[in-house]
Order: structure tokens, then sequence, then C-alpha cells
């Protein structure tokens, strides 16, 4: 079932891609209806379910294992950055991808801590959003997603593929204990926390971000577009980091 989930995802955002030179990441005249209502119905999610959960699970755990958490999504995502910087041309960024994942998945406890940076590895994140935008595949037009939030054909076609190069994807997917259900829960629960740790790192963030805002839309998009630009197209960023008043890189699990 996931898997077919997955599979026709993948094929959704092939088709968004394809379209994607229609309009720039700024141009949602033709979406706006859709992302507004979208955008309704998360913004309900998140008050009503998803930062409540957030708000808990910092209130029942201390920074000590906040942190912990953190790091360990951190270094699920490393096979991201080591298929991508390869994919990128960069294979000595993606060596140190590679030995960040193998040295804090032993010495850091299944990642658990970045024993990696101590020894001169830093982070160096990369994902299939940026291999596509190495290769010239322009962003197209930002839309949101149930859920998940603010996007583009080309950030949601990157989501879904590095999805396939997680470790809990293919844990899961070769995984013989239990009944289905069983598995299913592990994923889902994995995947979870995930989502509620990264929740409860941007809480802060997106409260001051549309305290005063007249229309939270347009303020989330802005922020968003913004920090798209500076990813670019074939290596070019159309502006630079410090152009960009906003960290809004919700599908980084790992900014610091």
């Amino acid at each position: 079932m996931k898997n077919t989930i997955k599979l026709f995802a993948a094929i959704a955002c092939t088709t968004l891609i394809n379209a994607a030179p229609l309009y720039a990441a700024d141009d949602d005249s033709a979406l706006e209806s859709y992302n507004r209502a979208v955008f309704k119905f998360n913004a309900a999610a998140d008050y009503f379910v998803i930062k409540p959960v957030a708000k808990g699970y910092r209130a029942v755990t201390n920074e000590f294992v906040r942190e912990r958490v953190h790091d360990f999504y951190a270094n699920i995502k490393e096979p991201i950055s080591t298929i991508n910087h390869a994919l990128q041309g960069n294979i000595v960024d993606s060596g140190k991808s590679l030995g960040r994942f193998l040295i804090n998945s032993t010495l850091g406890l299944l990642g658990t801590f970045d024993v990696a940076s101590g020894w001169g590895l830093k982070d160096n994140r990369t994902d299939f959003d940026r291999t596509l935008a190495a290769w010239c595949v322009p962003d197209g037009p930002f839309f949101m997603l149930p859920l998940l939030g603010p996007s583009t054909p080309r950030a949601a076609t990157g989501m879904v593929a590095d999805s396939f190069a997680t470790p809990t994807y293919w844990a899961d997917y070769y995984a013989s204990f239990g009944q289905d259900w069983e598995r299913y829960s592990f994923y889902y629960g994995i995947t979870a926390l995930g989502f509620i740790s990264l929740r409860e790192e941007k809480i802060e963030f997106l409260d001051n971000l549309t305290a005063n805002s007249v229309d939270p839309y347009a303020t989330i998009k802005s922020a968003y577009i913004q920090n798209r630009l500076k990813i670019g197209v074939c290596g070019k960023s159309e502006v630079s980091a410090q152009d960009a008043g906003y960290d809004f890189d919700f599908d980084d699990m790992d900014d610091e």
C-alpha cells in the first residue's frame, strides 16, 4: 500500500514538473484559490492538532532528548545527501556524507550523537530538489500540499524521490518481523516523530512570522519563495543567502 501511494505520488510529481516551465515560482495565479483553501485547512490542522502535539512533545522531553532525536533524523538523511552529491558531480562531498553516516550510525549510537562533526566531517546537506536545480530544471509554480505545506513541482518531486533513499524506507521494505500493521506502525511512527520534532523546532519561528501578518498566506508564500530563490537553477542562485530574510527549510531537519 505504501509503495503504491509513493508510485502515484512520483507519477503526479513528474506530471507537475513537466508543466513547471509554464509558471514562475512566485506566480500562483492559476492556483491561488486552491492554495488558500489548502492553507486554511493546514492552519486549522496545525492549530488544533499538530502544534499542540509539538508543544506536548516539548513539555515531556528535555533539550538533551530533543537533540538526540534531531541528530537521529539528520543522520538517516545522510544517504540522501550521499546520492545527490554524487548526482551533482560532487564526489568528495558524497564521500564525506557517506563517512558521516557510517561514523554516526556506529560510534554515534544510530546517529543519536553527531560524532563525525567532531572529526572534521561537517554536515553538508543536499537533496534531489537541488540536484534537479543543478540540472537546470525550473522550479515551477508555488502550491500548497495538504499537511506538508508550501511546495513547488520541483520540490515535491525531490521530496518523493528522496523518500526512497532513507534507511527507514528500506528497513521497512525488507522487514520480516510481525504483521503488516506492525511494520507500517513502525514506519509511520518513525515518520510522525520526525515530523513532530521538526514542528517543535519551528514553533517560535512560525509564531513570529505570522504574528502581525495581515495575510498569513501571503507571508508564508513570500518567505518560502525567497528561500527557493537561494537554490536557483543551473547552479546560479537568484538571490544571495544574505538577501534572504527567512529560514524556511521545512524539508531540512538539520538547520543549525
